[in-house]
């Protein structure tokens, strides 16, 4: 559970600091939340990976959560364009990170299997 939370703050972190980065072309303030944020992304993903969380499935996640979250803030903030060919990227992403989990779990069960 505790890898999850770290996987879910270094995602959270990682949006807030790639808003930030385009918000501070109006406001150079901003910078420091981007600095901080990226900082905060990569520490906590490297303690969700200290966690035991597998690299495939942890960078797999944080990033593809990380790029739909900002298209769909990006579209909300910032007035970016949001097509339904991106809707179904987004979609294709979304399914992609299930399977990676899910075959993970199931790599992770064979494994317990083989040594028991």
């Amino acid at each position: 559970m505790k890898r999850w939370l770290l996987l879910a703050a270094a995602i959270v972190l990682e949006v807030t600091a790639t808003l930030s980065l385009k918000a501070a072309l109006d406001a150079p303030a901003l910078y420091a939340v981007v600095t901080v944020g990226y900082s905060g992304a990569f520490a906590a993903l490297g303690l969700a990976l200290r966690a035991g969380m597998p690299l495939g499935v942890g960078y797999g996640i944080w990033g593809a959560c990380g790029v739909v979250i900002t298209a769909v803030a990006s579209a909300l903030l910032f007035g970016e364009a949001l097509t339904p060919l991106m809707g179904a990227g987004i979609a294709l992403i979304m399914g992609g990170v299930l399977l990676v989990e899910v075959g993970s779990q199931r790599a992770q069960r064979d494994a317990r299997e083989a040594t028991s």
